[in-house]
């Protein structure tokens, strides 16, 4: 039975009474600061305040379930923080005040699982404490990356030394200045089956013959850590950095992706639920054609289905966390992918309404809608594109009835 624990209902009190207090109130000066600074990936001054409450309150990595006793923070099921997850993502920042924010998150979530002591004793303890960010480096410009099997970087033994050469690029978050440690995956061994090829290694950002190429935009927008290209050119890291060993790569992808995806989800469905209420209050504050926009038939419908759509994708998503508790990852890939195309096609729909209704403002830097479409947008590419993740939900579900199905 899906339940939410004493402690999961607890803390999502505690983050709805942080964001009240803190996030809300700071929303416009973060923005205000982040346009003052001489570096557009630096961080906004009051962000570390940001993070100074919100560990004073004990709000702080909460997305682990499996993380050791030991670490900073309370580590609560994926049911229990769906919900919060979904408040945070009502502002784009917030996740991070409470240290809960991508790529760290599933950084911290495989070098937890996958790294030896000393390399968690070097990179997770202060990416669990907030000190440092990471990025991964996954993503290709030279290949179609939405078959992992394809990428090309290499990663060769060379005495007790692994050397990389190659090119990533969307390493989100690369170029912020405390980013400094990097999760790339390459390949390794290209004559082993398919799937054991890929191996993934952690890297100092620092490290010599890394280098920074272009700085891709989405859809015009520079956001705060980039989204580099990072070029590899004899890079020379200590074996003892291998995660999990070598032909592990593709196999610890999928474990990082899968709560990656949910979190994205969980995140988007307080998207829609900020862009619904934005939508709301413009329709009751215009008029066109001699009465209020919200007394529209046309208008109403759209705020009906908007309600109507989050509120499956709610119980939808509270399942697949469920799933993750109940019976691992690995049993609820199905589902994960469903909801990976599901939530932010549901999340579009509404945001492109709520645009609408706003007419020419919609588009504009004045409201965040725009902002807030094009990056829901590009997670219908990210953590994979939902073409493959639905030709994954279409086979498992043709070979139910058909066992011997394969693709020709």
């Amino acid at each position: 039975m899906m339940e939410f624990t004493a402690e999961g209902r607890h803390k999502l009190e505690e983050v709805q009474s942080f964001m009240d207090d803190f996030i809300y109130p700071n929303e416009q000066d973060y923005f205000e600061e982040h346009r003052g600074l001489d570096n557009v990936h630096a961080t906004p001054p009051i962000m570390e305040k940001l993070k100074a409450a919100a560990h004073e309150r004990g709000l702080w990595n909460m997305f682990i379930p499996h993380l050791d006793p030991q670490a900073p923070g309370t580590k609560l099921s994926n049911l229990d923080y769906a919900p919060i997850s979904e408040v945070l993502g009502k502002v784009t920042f917030a996740s991070e005040a409470l240290n809960c924010s991508a790529p760290d998150t599933g950084n911290m979530e495989i070098l937890n699982l996958f790294a030896s002591e000393a390399v968690k004793e070097r990179w997770l303890s202060p990416l669990l404490q907030g000190e440092i960010r990471s990025a991964f480096s996954m993503t290709e410009p030279e290949v179609a990356s939405s078959d992992a099997s394809n990428i090309e970087l290499r990663i060769q033994k060379d005495g007790d030394e692994y050397v990389l050469n190659g090119k990533k690029w969307f390493s989100s978050n690369a170029l912020r200045p405390e980013c400094e440690v990097l999760i790339a995956m390459g390949k390794n061994d290209p004559d082993a089956s398919r799937h054991r090829q890929q191996s993934m290694i952690v890297v100092p950002r620092d490290t010599d013959g890394i280098s920074i190429g272009r700085d891709p935009h989405v859809f015009g927008y520079h956001d705060r850590g980039g989204h580099p290209e990072i070029i590899y050119e004899n890079v020379r890291v200590p074996a003892d950095n291998i995660l999990g060993g070598e032909g592990e790569g593709f196999a610890i992808s999928q474990a990082r992706l899968g709560p990656g995806r949910i979190h994205h989800c969980m995140r988007s469905i307080g998207v829609a639920e900020r862009a619904l209420e934005i939508m709301v209050k413009r329709v009751v504050a215009r008029e066109t054609f001699g009465k209020q926009v919200a007394q529209h038939g046309l208008v109403q419908d759209w705020i009906a289905e908007a309600r109507i759509n989050i509120d499956q994708a709610r119980q939808y998503v509270l399942h697949v966390a469920h799933l993750m508790d109940t019976v691992g990852n690995k049993a609820a890939a199905q589902e994960i992918s469903g909801i990976k195309v599901a939530i932010p096609r549901m999340a579009l729909e509404i945001i492109d309404r709520a645009i609408q209704a706003h007419g020419a403002a919609g588009v504009t830097q004045f409201t965040p809608l725009a902002s807030m479409w094009a990056h829901m947008r590009t997670l219908q590419i990210a953590d994979g594109p939902d073409e493959v993740h639905k030709m994954t939900i279409a086979r498992r579900e043709i070979r139910r009835h058909s066992p011997e199905f394969r693709m020709s």
